[in-house]
């Protein structure tokens, strides 16, 4: 229907940023992270979802195209629909949420409203072929992406993977420390510092 609408921010409220094009408003539902995107009064671009029922027309619209890819596979998980799917990415950003699959995190898609534990496994076990592996997850800008998987870039994107999780670089280095990551996946170095540091 609507790739994308381009136009200034009129109004934004809730969940709903409503996008002045050529003098017509268009409302569309969006999440924290979008949100915090944008400015009233200001121009922007949201890449569009549209969600037709029979008493309903419905927009969703997303700062950049990994958080409507996320958004468009949330909602083709069994039990999860467009607001489900809005709450999830809602409560983190679109790179922690493909951390979160990747690492098999049941704890960042739980801590959405809504959003129990037997929910968030099946999630994972949907989406996680789908994403792929960590180290062909862009953990800069969320977007899928080739990585070279030498064992030191391995390491380096687990680093900033956890980094991306907030993690300190002193609580990344305590962790690494008795970790032998040699031969290790980004996937498994970042399990391991998890592990370690739930530990502590």
């Amino acid at each position: 229907m609507f790739y994308y609408l381009n136009g200034e921010i009129a109004l934004m409220e809730g969940n709903l940023a409503v996008v002045d094009c050529g003098g017509v408003g268009y409302a569309c539902h969006t999440t924290a992270y979008t949100l915090s995107k944008l400015r009233v009064g200001q121009t922007a671009r949201l890449y569009t979802y549209c969600n037709i029922r029979e008493d309903a027309f419905d927009i969703f619209g997303f700062s950049g195209r990994d958080e409507l890819r996320y958004f468009e596979l949330l909602i083709g998980v069994t039990g999860v629909g467009p607001k489900a799917a809005l709450a999830i990415l809602s409560a983190t950003t679109p790179e922690r949420f493909a951390l979160a699959i990747v690492t098999q995190d049941e704890k960042t898609l739980t801590a959405a409203p809504g959003i129990g534990k037997k929910l968030a496994q099946r999630i994972i076990l949907e989406l996680k072929d789908k994403l792929g592996s960590a180290e062909e997850v862009d953990f800069s800008g969320g977007a899928p992406a080739a990585a070279a998987p030498a064992a030191n870039s391995n390491l380096a994107l687990a680093q900033a993977a956890l980094a991306e999780l907030g993690y300190t670089q002193s609580e990344i280095g305590a962790a690494l420390r008795g970790l032998k990551t040699d031969g290790m996946s980004t996937e498994e170095i970042v399990r391991g510092c998890l592990r370690a540091m739930v530990m502590r």
